[in-house]
């Protein structure tokens, strides 16, 4: 009997926001008083609405199998919300309920892309896509960024070649906290008709946007609603991560082959979490309002504060709940208690070990020399994690 394990799986790797999350919890059940920063998951609960829409789902035995892309109430709400948000009008065949954004993404990307095809990233980028992109047989291409975290448009016309399926973007952005602009995305669609491409647009944080920054979908530009596949999820603005709820949009094959996906794999989405689902987008939007505005307090807070500290350079936060901040200028020293930090893994973990603070090094996001904290979580959790980030990195020695 062979025991070789599959050479693909090799080629990934574990979640660092999942690796992370089972050593914070692993410290807290040995009694350490730990500052968790690092998930990315909204402190609110779901609101009352949402919950009792699924209580009636039970009661009243809602709780087989379901359609394959979802219940059809669930498809004509969200088909609702695209045309009220986000002005583009889709068919109950161009839109997927699936077991939660990340799946509606991983099965975008095997339903266009396989062996010998190449999926280009801008980063920084979200931990899971490269690996995702690799899951379903493709390559990722890396390619960078500006300074101030818009794409490089250019770069990304330069990356593609005959091998080009698609490009991922997410906006609001996980991690810079960035929203990309009218302006940026229509140049974007430019390319993607140039080279005959794709654009997957994760658009799971569109809610959660500060002032004067708006969100835009691609899919909405003349032309681009076939060249793009929307994903998106009722985790982050109705604060459902548990619950296991997204959504594809895009062409009716692109959807099919996607469909096919989790056939395969997961069946159906839950039923009880569509029923809430349909109350989320149907129901009162007063919570995610009141949401928004509690992040925005937090946000500012924690913007002001981490600016404030000497050698960290911290750009404004336009949108989503994360601040990414350059730390490349307490790197090469050394800490009290501590040995030489070289890497913002080695800072993480020093902020970990010592001062009992959470937080993702930037190279988790291919962006080495910076961290990531969310900021989904009260004021005074934020003051204190702020308080000891800025103790520990006042602590090197000259």
């Amino acid at each position: 009997m062979s025991t070789n394990l599959s050479a693909r799986m090799s080629a990934l790797r574990v979640s660092p926001t999942t690796a992370l999350f089972s050593k914070v919890e692993e410290m807290k059940k040995r009694g350490e008083d730990i500052v968790s920063l690092n998930v990315g998951e909204p402190d609110f609960p779901t609101p009352d609405n949402i919950k009792e829409a699924g209580i009636r789902a039970i009661n009243e035995d809602f709780t087989k199998y379901t359609a394959g892309n979802g219940i059809a109430p669930l498809r004509e709400a969200i088909i609702n919300k695209l045309s009220k948000d986000n002005g583009v009008t889709y068919e109950t065949n161009e839109v997927a309920v699936m077991v939660g954004a990340k799946q509606a993404l991983f099965a975008a990307l095997c339903a266009v892309a396989g062996e010998g095809d190449e999926v280009i990233v801008p980063t920084p980028c979200y931990v899971s896509y490269p690996d995702m992109i690799t899951l379903a047989g493709a390559k990722p291409v890396l390619v960078n960024r500006n300074s101030d975290f818009s794409l490089d448009l250019k770069a990304i016309e330069d990356a593609c070649n005959e091998h080009t399926k698609a490009v991922i973007i997410c906006t609001p952005d996980n991690p810079t906290g960035r929203v990309y602009t009218e302006d940026e995305l229509r140049e974007l669609a430019s390319i993607a008709v140039r080279k005959d491409i794709f654009i997957i647009s994760d658009e799971i944080y569109e809610k959660i946007i500060f002032g004067e920054n708006r969100h835009f979908s691609i899919s909405s530009i003349e032309g681009m609603k076939d060249r793009t596949i929307v994903v998106n999820g009722f985790s982050k603005t109705y604060s459902m991560t548990g619950w296991r709820l997204g959504y594809v949009c895009g062409r009716k094959d692109v959807i099919a082959n996607s469909v096919k996906v989790q056939s395969q794999t997961t069946t159906t989405p839950p039923s009880i979490s569509q029923y809430a689902g349909v109350e989320a987008l149907n129901g009162p939007q007063d919570s995610v309002q009141r949401m928004v505005a509690e992040f925005q307090k937090r946000r500012d807070y924690v913007q002001e504060r981490l600016k404030a500290i000497p050698g960290v350079i911290c750009q404004d936060i336009q949108g989503a709940f994360y601040a990414f901040f350059d730390i490349s200028a307490f790197l090469g020293k050394e800490y009290e208690g501590a040995e030489l930090i070289e890497k913002d893994t080695d800072l993480c973990e020093y902020l970990l070990e010592k001062y009992h603070v959470a937080a993702m090094p930037g190279s988790a996001y291919f962006a080495p020399g910076f961290v990531r904290i969310s900021f989904a979580s009260s004021m005074e959790t934020l003051k204190m994690a702020l308080d000891r980030i800025e103790a520990g990195l006042k602590a090197h020695k000259c």
